[in-house]
């Protein structure tokens, strides 16, 4: 009998397994490298003097945790300036990963500044802008073997889109045979309204209550507020062609770390 299949984690029981079957050694997929670049001359990282010009890098240390979450290794690469020659040097130094992340550079405005740097460094771009909100803005490509992900600059934008498309693509190469967050069903306890044109993840507190799962907004949701991912233990999923939602419709969730 197969007792533990290929692409399941080796968590406390699995160790304790193997150790009970003298299997000291085994074959294990590497965990990605994920090399991690901000970009902008507004940011400013942790160990530098800045004022209040200035924005403090927190996306890179935020992809950087979430990468860690999925399995993956984050390389730090720090801050790549508004300038071409400068952001294709930072790239090339993440390019002996597996992964390429850049927050920000990726909005409409930036599009001709970035998209000649990946193609002077042979890269190609899949796409540039997806139907969800938060995060419309958002890249994908490689360059040579290192896949490339463009995330947008503002930080709830960042954390969401990651969510969605670097996640998946980490657990995949880290030979996981779950590549998506648990998602429950929950009664909506507020209002809420959008136009039929983008898919919305809306940041949600999840409670249990009379044996019914709950769900509400964590209140504001700006893509620049980095609270609303704090309080959130998950993401209400609102298709595209959904205008309207009113207290007590069904909606689906995907569970964040944290339980509920």
């Amino acid at each position: 009998d197969c007792i533990i299949p290929k692409g399941k984690a080796i968590r406390p029981a699995e160790a304790g397994m193997l150790a009970i079957l003298a299997k000291s050694f085994i074959f294990v997929y590497q965990r990605p490298r994920v090399s991690i670049l901000s970009t902008g001359d507004e940011l400013a990282d942790l160990d530098e003097r800045f004022n209040e010009e200035k924005i403090v890098n927190s996306n890179s240390y935020a992809i950087a945790a979430q990468v860690k979450e999925a399995g993956g290794l984050p390389i730090l690469l720090g801050i790549a300036k508004d300038n071409p020659d400068h952001l294709k040097r930072k790239i090339r130094e993440g390019l002996n990963a597996d992964f390429l992340v850049l927050s920000g550079g990726v909005s409409m405005g930036d599009y001709d500044f970035t998209k000649p740097v990946f193609q002077e460094l042979g890269g190609e771009m899949n796409f540039w802008k997806l139907a969800i909100r938060p995060g419309q803005p958002v890249a994908f490509g490689n360059i040579g073997k290192t896949l490339a992900f463009g995330l947008p600059g503002n930080p709830v934008s960042s954390m969401v889109t990651f969510e969605q498309l670097v996640r998946p693509a980490i657990l995949k190469m880290c030979g996981s045979q779950v590549l998506s967050r648990p998602v429950v069903q929950a009664l909506f306890q507020e209002k809420f309204s959008k136009r039929p044109d983008r898919r919305h993840f809306l940041r949600g507190i999840l409670w249990m209550e009379n044996g019914m799962l709950m769900v509400r907004t964590t209140g504001s949701q700006g893509s620049g507020i980095l609270t609303s991912m704090v309080k959130a233990n998950g993401l209400i999923d609102v298709p595209v062609e959904v205008e309207k939602l009113k207290p007590g419709d069904v909606v689906n969730v995907q569970v964040l770390g944290g339980g509920f």
